[in-house]
């Protein structure tokens, strides 16, 4: 049996070793440590499983790709897998593939991460090919023109796309003159306009290690710990911090219509939120699980898709960006149907906001909310990423411990306070793409 056979025959292995073990928790013991060149990481030891998950977190995302250039840092990163250093595109999958290891790079619009999965007994050689792909990418001709070719195709996908109209109009319509009103995925025009220069530009303001977070989990110590990451990031430069631009801007109230041939409405709609600090948002988290955030359970599936057949699927969310915080929804159903969909959405707002919620509503809520939530947890990988979330949002290294508690601590008062602040039915915004009779 050759080496790759075997390890992955160990990855198999130790997969289902989290299985039996029950790595499903949330009780796991973070460790604050500092690398000789002075780099936080938080550390969880887990020596059972042969698998060491690295995460690291960089401040500053597609928001900084020019005006003229938007979606090259998308398309830079998409480009830190196709050779690096010494190695071509086709050598370093070999070589990722012969030690079996991933390496995986991604970019939002507020930052970069970059996520390491190694096996204990090479997880040597897969740091050194991590390091190498983080500071050193080819950005070689051929590779640059199958990525360009495969980002112009999602683009006119996209631009034929209901759902992705819906969201890049409101999101353009909501940041006007900010770059979070520019499309992340970039556009035909600003794609083909791309050069080597720019792409090395791009990745040089993305890769620094100021603004940086990691986070490790797996067989590793601390001493370790310290030593892989500042061989991952001594070739990167301090950098320094990127300041979003302050965000004034908010969602104009109303319905703005894109006409489509298309059977069905696909709706996006929202309002101002909460940012991520705010001592009220987990009321407004739990607010949200009964509002549209909890599926089936939730008052606008009950009220829109249960009561009355609207609609397969309606949801709301919270999110934040940095010095933006949003609360988003949609639906999709027949253009026949849209107008009424829209109208008990916005009642169901207006029930919330003035009304607030039973208290069976509440128990509910917060017995799903804090049984599922050590379900996340149930690999390296996904402990890594949340640490890493963690970090990035600045909720405390005792977050984990603190969390299930404060959504306990949630009351009617706190339910229907928030609700009376948050919700604003007045200020929803909507935008459909389709042929809607009756708006």
């Amino acid at each position: 049996m050759n080496i790759r056979q075997t390890l992955r025959n160990v990855i198999g292995a130790a997969l289902f070793l989290c299985i039996l073990t029950g790595i499903a928790r949330a009780d796991v013991e973070i460790q604050n440590v500092t690398s000789p060149s002075g780099q936080t990481i938080w550390l969880v030891e887990e020596p059972s499983i042969p698998i060491v998950a690295i995460e690291l977190g960089f401040r500053g995302g597609s928001w900084l790709d020019p005006a003229g250039k938007e979606g090259l840092s998308r398309f830079a990163v998409g480009l830190m897998n196709e050779g690096s250093g010494d190695l071509d595109a086709v050598e370093f999958a070999n070589r990722s593939n012969d030690i079996s290891a991933r390496i995986g790079f991604s970019v939002s619009r507020n930052d970069a991460e970059v996520a390491g999965r190694f096996l204990v007994e090479t997880l040597d050689e897969g740091i050194d090919l991590m390091a190498l792909a983080i500071s050193s990418p080819r950005f070689d001709a051929e590779p640059i023109e199958r990525v360009r070719k495969q980002i112009l195709s999602g683009i006119a996908q996209s631009e034929t796309d209901p759902d992705s109209i819906a969201a890049k109009t409101w999101y353009a319509s909501t940041f006007k003159g900010h770059p979070y009103a520019r499309p992340s995925q970039g556009t035909a025009e600003s794609i083909n306009s791309v050069t080597v220069e720019d792409l090395k530009a791009s990745h040089a303001r993305l890769y620094q290690r100021a603004g940086l977070f990691v986070s490790i989990v797996g067989a590793i110590d601390a001493e370790k710990a310290g030593e892989i990451v500042d061989r991952l990031i001594a070739s990167l430069p301090e950098g320094e911090l990127h300041d979003v631009p302050a965000v004034k801007t908010v969602p104009e109230p109303g319905v703005q219509v894109i006409e489509q041939d298309v059977p069905q409405s696909v709706a996006i709609f929202g309002h101002k939120g909460l940012l991520r600090d705010d001592p009220d948002f987990i009321p407004a988290y739990v607010m949200n699980y009964i509002l549209g955030g909890g599926g089936f359970a939730s008052r606008l599936t009950e009220e829109v898709r249960e009561k009355r057949g609207l609609a397969y699927s309606v949801y709301s969310y919270l999110t934040t960006m940095d010095g933006a915080g949003l609360y988003i929804g949609g639906v999709q159903t027949a253009n026949e149907r849209i107008a009424e969909s829209i109208d008990v959405i916005r009642a169901e707002w207006t029930r919330l906001a003035t009304e607030g919620v039973t208290e069976e509503d509440l128990e509910k809520a917060k017995t799903y909310l804090t049984g599922s939530f050590p379900l996340r947890f149930d690999s390296n990988s996904k402990i890594a990423n949340y640490l890493l979330f963690m970090q990035m949002e600045d909720l405390g290294i005792d977050y984990l411990e603190r969390r299930n508690g404060l959504i306990d601590a949630v009351t009617l008062e706190d339910i229907k306070r928030v609700a009376a602040r948050v919700l604003q039915p007045e200020a929803l915004s909507f935008v459909v793409v389709g042929k809607p009779v009756g708006l």
